[in-house]
């Protein structure tokens, strides 16, 4: 029998059929109903701020009067470093970064009474940059207040293994362990060797034994800015590279009147010559070649000879002339005295040999080359001249600033 439904179950029907069908046609099966999270990717209301690079430098932006030994430091605060520049017309000051870019330390020193700025850019942990700048000036120095370093040899020469690197202050040292630390010298081959401190103005470097033939040889006087004590301070840095030539060496017996001429341990002549008589006695011990002339005069007021006395000469144009020490010491020819050459000492020191002889030796002997002499009773003094190797190698260690 066919009945119509009551209204009231029809209409919850529809409603149940209705509830389905929306439910229905909102999931794709996954589970996934849009617009359920729609605000996931908005900004946490407590997510904290990134912090912001900073940089510090070891001087303070404004300073004035700011010591030239200052090596400046920048470091960076909650970020890293990714440049530092540090400019000034007296020249621009170099450095390098840590390998975590964290701190940046510089290289060479300051110019006296120069303005400097510092341009210093980091990063913040978010890849923001931040930039800096520190001005600042350095304190005014006179020339007297700054010492000036020359060195020899000179850059580019080729000298004889008994060389030693000299180098010299126009104005005197006190801190002497300060500026030692600053000096360098380095070789290929690598030898041993050691700064001596001669006087407060001059500092001599030589290797353990004489250099080895075809060395090549660095120094480094990087005494710019540093301090020498009492208020004077390093005057420019030096920079020299020189070569070692053959190895030169003469032996010189002033009993039996002769020099015997090495060239890498092969003896090419043996040469009359003449020393110093009684009262001019020639020094014995090592000596080295400090400079040549091909003519020089000599003139006995130079040594303590006054004119006008038996003793006393003045020659104008002596030939082939090599200093062997500050005290006048030369080899050169001595024409006037052939007759004895080889046969006895008749010079006032001197080592005079024939001017074919001088010549010849002349041609080939380079500042460095060395001269050994035996057969006298007066020694060389150490600080007469190049007169490094008549100390022990024990000795002369100990006269350095840093022993």
């Amino acid at each position: 029998m066919f009945t119509t439904p009551r209204r009231p179950q029809l209409l919850r029907g529809l409603a149940v059929l209705s509830v389905l069908a929306v439910a229905a046609s909102g999931c794709d099966g996954s589970g996934f109903v849009p617009g359920a999270g729609d605000d996931a990717d908005a900004p946490s209301a407590t997510a904290s701020a990134v912090p912001k690079a900073s940089v510090e430098t070891n001087v303070k932006a404004g300073a004035k009067g700011v010591p030239v030994d200052t090596l400046l430091r920048v470091a960076a605060v909650d970020g890293t470093l990714t440049s530092v520049t540090v400019s000034s017309k007296a020249g621009k000051v170099t450095g390098r970064l840590s390998a975590d870019n964290a701190r940046w330390v510089a290289g060479t020193r300051l110019e006296p009474g120069a303005r400097y700025r510092i341009t210093s850019v980091a990063a913040s942990a978010d890849g923001s940059p931040v930039e800096t700048e520190t001005v600042f000036t350095t304190q005014a120095l006179s020339l007297d207040q700054q010492t000036y370093p020359s060195v020899s040899p000179l850059a580019g020469e080729t000298v004889g293994v008994g060389m030693p690197v000299v180098v010299h202050f126009d104005l005197p040292v006190s801190d002497k362990p300060a500026f030692e630390k600053n000096m360098r010298v380095t070789s290929t081959p690598k030898q041993v060797g050691s700064w001596r401190w001669v006087s407060d103005k001059e500092a001599h470097w030589r290797p353990k034994s004489y250099w080895k033939a075809g060395t090549e040889v660095s120094v480094d006087v990087d005494v710019n800015g540093v301090s020498a004590g009492g208020g004077i301070y390093g005057q420019e840095d030096r920079d020299v590279d020189f070569t070692v030539g053959d190895t030169h060496i003469y032996r010189v017996n002033a009993r039996t009147h002769q020099m015997k001429v090495f060239k890498n341990g092969k003896l090419l002549r043996t040469l009359p010559i003449t020393t110093g008589k009684a009262g001019f006695i020639t020094r014995s011990g090592t000596k080295v070649i400090m400079e040549k002339f091909e003519e020089r005069r000599m003139n006995s007021e130079t040594v303590g000879i006054p004119a006008g006395s038996a003793e006393a000469y003045d020659i104008n144009d002596v030939k082939w002339a090599m200093r062997l020490t500050n005290s006048g010491e030369f080899i050169h020819a001595a024409p006037w005295s052939v007759g004895s050459q080889g046969r006895a000492n008749v010079s006032h020191g001197c080592t005079g040999m024939s001017t074919e002889n001088a010549a010849w030796l002349y041609s080939m002997t380079r500042r460095g080359d060395v001269v050994e002499y035996v057969g006298t009773d007066r020694p060389m003094e150490p600080d007469n001249g190049y007169g490094d190797w008549n100390i022990s190698w024990p000795s002369y260690v100990e006269d350095s600033a840093l022993s």
